[in-house]
């Protein structure tokens, strides 16, 4: 049991350690926020389900973290994204906008140093 938790651990931390990489590396906001969540939210499931076959006591607790963890943050990552867009901060890798259509961008972008 101790080896399998301490699988899921390592897991989650490597997980964790690609997110934060994601997070410093990746071009644009939107790339960002994609690696924060997704394998950030992988990472924490990791860790807290290793952390949950070591101590049975912290079960409930970290079962809840997981369940919160997986209803709020795929919200927050829209709506982050949204107002990444929206603010006009420019995409990487894209010849066109697909969202042109859909939403308005400001005219001017709020990124530091344009």
């Amino acid at each position: 049991m101790i080896f399998v938790a301490a699988g899921l651990m390592t897991l989650g931390a490597a997980f964790l350690l690609v997110a934060a990489i994601g997070v410093i590396r990746l071009p644009d906001p939107l790339q960002r926020m994609h690696s924060a969540t997704k394998a950030g939210t992988v990472g924490v499931a990791l860790v807290l389900g290793g952390a949950m076959l070591l101590d049975g006591g912290l079960g409930a607790t970290a079962a809840l973290t997981i369940i919160f963890l997986l209803l709020t943050l795929p919200i927050g990552a829209q709506l982050l994204g949204r107002a990444a867009y929206v603010s006009g901060v420019k995409l990487q890798g894209l010849s066109q906008d697909p969202l042109a259509q859909e939403l308005e961008k400001i005219d001017h972008p709020l990124e530091p140093g344009s």
